[in-house]
């Protein structure tokens, strides 16, 4: 019978423990929002903003390599000149960055120090 009273006691001990053992999941979850969620969903808002400024004119690369200029835009839909006279239609989502004034790809920022 004491063992009975012995361990209904514990448990209302155990209930400041229990949460004390979330602590552990909700910091993981924290480093986790911080480290690889949050800067990815800022790279995505940043993508978008990119996409919905595309003009003609703009010299682009797309996520496949190909540089080009944008001689037409519509709302899913992008056509680019790659040489004199030879333009590709390829979908807007597959454009992947702009290139700099003389042509060559923009060097990737370097993260941390």
């Amino acid at each position: 019978m004491t063992g009975v009273a012995y361990a209904a006691g514990g448990a209302g001990a155990g209930g400041a423990g229990g949460i004390a053992s979330f602590i552990p999941l909700i910091l993981i979850f924290a480093v986790f929002y911080f480290m690889l969620i949050r800067p990815q969903q800022k790279q995505a808002k940043q993508k978008q903003v990119f996409l919905n400024e595309l003009k003609n004119g703009d010299k682009v690369v797309t996520s496949g390599g190909i540089h080009g200029t944008i001689t037409g835009i519509t709302d899913s839909v992008v056509t680019l000149e790659i040489a004199d006279k030879v333009r590709i239609k390829v979908s807007r989502s597959s454009i992947g960055s702009p290139l700099n004034k003389d042509g060559s790809a923009p060097v990737p920022a370097k993260k941390g120090g």
